[in-house]
């Protein structure tokens, strides 16, 4: 089975070409679409016992990016785990998968939750082929970032990861999804805006607590301190498709917005 594929639907919307270096993820996030994705019970994919490699991973990316080599997409790493979970220590395999990356001339992309040991540790050879680093950001509070996403990196790890991949050259970018809490997002962009390239924005889906939210407001909030800061941005369908401003009288007067 391939590594490097194409992703279909709403990852599409985040990169042409992706691969998923790891089976499991012991980040644990409650909101996490992998493990049914992956026919897995989600406590077990959050388990030790069944986090690992992909049988043979490296060598079928090899056998891939030669397939490949060249082209002008880049590859993400990765949508069903993160590449720099703790086991990722002891293995260092995303690390030899960006060897072979650069080797036959392709820019990986990293969505992590990790700290700053990973770009310590790699931004070397992801500056050596162009690489990107982008971090998924859902909350600045710590309690509630541990309620949530109980094994990755916390928002300052996070945010200090950013920060020093930017100090080393690469793009970076943020992904704003999923959206747990309006407020924080907002101030997780005036955190960090100073060393980011791109916001991409979603809401949460397929959780209760995605009905809390009001997204029409969201979108006008998010868009408003973008443009404050003059941010490139993406904003993903399912936010585009919940805005509905119709009969929001509320919000004319709040954001000086008129409807057609």
């Amino acid at each position: 089975m391939p590594i490097i594929y194409e992703p279909r639907g709403k990852a599409r919307e985040y990169s042409a070409l992706a691969a998923n270096l790891y089976k499991g993820c012991a980040h644990a996030c409650g909101y996490c679409f992998a493990p049914s994705a992956t026919f897995t019970d989600r406590e077990t994919f959050s388990s030790d016992g069944y986090i690992r490699p992909r049988p043979g991973v490296l060598a079928q990316l090899a056998k891939d990016a030669e397939k490949s080599a060249g082209h002008p997409n880049p590859v993400l790493l990765s949508f069903t785990s993160d590449v720099y979970q703790p086991v990722e220590r002891e293995l260092g395999i995303t690390r030899q998968a960006l060897e072979i990356l650069s080797a036959n001339r392709l820019r990986p992309q990293i969505l992590t939750k990790s700290g700053p040991w990973a770009i310590e540790r790699d931004a070397d050879i992801l500056k050596s082929c162009n690489g990107i680093w982008a971090a998924t950001l859902t909350l600045d509070n710590p309690e509630e970032s541990l309620k949530w996403e109980p094994g990755a990196a916390l928002p300052a790890e996070r945010i200090e990861a950013l920060r020093m991949a930017k100090e080393a050259g690469l793009e970076t970018w943020v992904s704003l999804e999923p959206v747990l809490d309006p407020d924080a997002a907002i101030r997780l962009i005036q955190a960090t805006h100073k060393f980011v390239d791109l916001y991409k924005v979603g809401k949460l889906n397929y959780h209760p607590h995605a009905k809390t939210i009001d997204w029409t407001e969201f979108y006008l909030r998010v868009n408003a301190q973008l443009d404050l800061f003059n941010c490139r941005r993406y904003l993903k369908n399912d936010l585009i498709e919940a805005f509905r401003p119709e009969g929001r009288d509320d919000l004319v007067e709040k954001y000086g917005i008129r409807w057609a």
